[in-house]
């Protein structure tokens, strides 16, 4: 019988290897650059071409390599940066495990070319598919140029199912931000098809983050710092008034590495305990300084899940250190004593005002707003008046009109036996008698509805009726949100935004969508680019559609905001004008009607 284990080819082994740590354009980068920074590089520049599909350009003024070890570089498990095991717990570098280039060159084309200071040319090497094409001296300056083409040419099904060019070149902004946040020190550049989204000099962090992210981030940060025996955490947290529902910056790095910490995270949120609202979060950007003895970052190919030895302890720093930079932020103005041009005030004097009557109130004890009829009194008051002053008879519990046209038939049973008048419980739920018991509507759910098809038709057809703001706003975005602002602005044009480009990441937002005052435009629109389309799996959802959801959500009457008959009357009725009365776009359930033997039973 033969024997059936064999050893896999180096080729095979790296294309298994590559499956964890290469998962899109965007991980190349982060290995390319993470490589860079260990190099000891002070400028660092990536280019991209169609979101990485076609092109991925790493260039660094480090060090550079020898012949030798651009040549080594590329064999799995090569690295200079350990030696043994023990280095495991002693790490000072982003990389270790020695696994990366030949990852990426197991499934794409990459040359190298690379020099040192000390030699006088440098040296180029091509590589596809694991396999050395040619290595050859060249001219080139010192540091390294890697160029990536073709990511997955030899593996179809991984290049099959990547997503489209906006949501991967978004992952590769969300993995350039990761980086470039730890290392202020370094300049970055970063291109996309020859157009330049981020050019970060060297400077301070809060400089950094302001470069990232706009001018109004830098207004929102609260320095974070606490130095102990355990742990040095440092960094910066927003303002309370700084809290979104979604696109919350909130980062985490550990001795230089980005993470993610779930159970730190709760402790930061617990900090803002009563402070913002349920449901939303605020930025924050920490920086924990730990001893790498007392730290696992060797867990998963990422790097980005790390075990702590002393959570708990850091856990209860953490939190204790939030707080404190929340308590030091005061709104409470300073008492100015300069009255020097003021106006008097004139001082309160009691003997000077006792001839002054205390107001009185007149009510009518005998009025009942549920009363149908008037009462006696006041229709004998009705009726002594002249005919010519009485106002218009209008029945107490007129219907009001109703398109039947664009009812469903279950829809017209409902509204023609729907009692003319609403009551709003907890400014949350519409309730109003209905022939078979009692009908409850969230006004929320029900406004989204609405709302979702009223935008979803505008989408779809004519752009919609757009209100010019006597006062423009400037929209400040990040690169992420600007390159994705760029492919939706034909669908905000439709809805009845209108904007005008200011810079490459700036907009003027000159028109909002009638029917949206009195809210502010550019945190409307800054929420609404924090799920963007781009990101929704385009067979569930279209573009158009998620667009038309998300402006709705925020759009929508909250709860809590008090409603009048006529107002909750006009939202029943365009609801059940709508193509699907139960459910929102999302699912969820819009009304619920209790029957009349269910209310007779409780009553018993």
């Amino acid at each position: 019988m033969t024997d059936v284990i064999q050893l896999l080819p180096d080729s095979v082994a790296n294309q298994i290897a590559a499956g964890e740590v290469i998962q899109r354009p965007a991980s190349v980068i982060k290995e390319l650059v993470e490589n860079a920074v260990d190099a000891g590089a002070t400028t660092i520049n990536v280019l991209v071409v169609d979101a990485g599909r076609t092109s991925i350009q790493v260039i660094d003024d480090g060090c550079g390599m020898s012949e030798t070890d651009a040549r080594l570089a590329f064999e799995r498990h090569a690295t200079s940066k350990i030696r043994q095991a023990a280095d495991l717990f002693s790490l000072q570098t982003m990389g270790f495990r020695g696994e990366a280039l030949p990852s990426i060159a197991a499934v794409a084309q990459v040359e190298l070319r690379t020099r040192r200071a000390s030699d006088e040319v440098g040296t180029c090497l091509q590589i596809s598919g694991s396999r050395v094409e040619s290595q050859e001296p060249c001219s080139c300056a010192v540091g390294s140029r890697f160029t990536v083409s073709n990511i997955f040419f030899n593996v179809p099904a991984r290049r099959k199912f990547l997503k489209s060019n906006a949501t991967e070149l978004n992952n590769i902004l969300t993995a350039f931000e990761r980086i470039v946040l730890v290392y202020p020190e370094i300049s970055f550049t970063l291109h996309s098809n020859g157009q330049e989204l981020m050019n970060l000099r060297a400077g301070s962090l809060r400089q950094r983050i302001t470069d990232v992210y706009g001018r109004r981030y830098g207004q929102d940060l609260l320095p974070v710092s606490v130095e102990t025996a355990i742990c040095k955490i440092t960094g910066f947290v927003g303002k309370p008034e700084s809290a979104r529902k979604k696109g919350a910056h909130e980062y985490f790095f550990v001795n230089g590495r980005f993470m993610k910490h779930p159970y730190f995270h709760k402790a930061v949120q617990q900090a803002y305990d009563r402070l913002i609202q349920i449901g939303t979060h605020v930025p924050y950007f920490i920086y924990f300084d730990v001893s790498p003895a007392d730290i696992d970052v060797n867990i998963h190919p990422t790097k980005t899940e790390i075990k702590f030895e002393n959570e708990q302890a850091i856990w209860q720093i953490l939190a204790a250190a939030v707080k404190d930079a929340i308590g030091q932020f005061c709104e409470i103005p300073q008492i100015d004593f300069d009255t020097e041009g003021k106006p008097d005030i004139p001082v309160f004097n009691p003997s000077e005002t006792s001839n002054v009557a205390a107001p009185v109130s007149h009510a009518n004890p005998q009025y009942n707003p549920f009363r149908q009829k008037p009462s006696q009194d006041w229709q004998k008051l009705y009726e002594a008046l002249p005919k010519e002053t009485k106002p218009a008879e209008v029945p107490l519990f007129d219907e009001p009109p109703v398109m039947e046209e664009h009812l469903t038939p279950q829809s017209q049973s409902v509204i023609s036996d729907m009692a003319p008048t609403h009551y709003q419980y907890k400014g949350r739920y519409i309730m109003t008698a209905v022939k078979s018991g009692l009908m409850i509507i969230d006004q929320h759910r029900a406004d989204i509805r609405v709302r979702y098809e009223r935008y979803l038709h505008q989408l779809a057809e004519a752009p919609a009726e757009s209100q010019r703001l006597l006062f423009p706003e400037v929209l400040e975005l990040s690169p992420a949100e600007a390159a994705l602002v760029t492919d939706l602005l034909p669908a905000l044009t439709n809805l009845g935004f209108e904007l005008t480009p200011l810079g490459p990441a700036s907009y003027a937002v000159n028109g909002i969508p009638a029917g949206l005052e009195g809210l502010r435009p550019s945190r409307l629109l800054q929420e609404l680019l924090a799920s963007p389309p781009a990101t929704v799996n385009r067979d569930v959802l279209s573009a158009n559609t998620q667009l038309a959801l998300s402006l709705a959500r925020h759009a929508a009457i909250p709860y809590g905001q008090l409603l009048t008959n006529d107002e909750m009357d006009v939202l029943v009725n365009d609801l059940f004008a709508c193509e699907n009365v139960n459910y929102t776009p999302d699912g969820k359930n819009i009304l619920s009607i209790l029957p009349q033997r269910d209310i007779e039973h409780i009553i018993e």
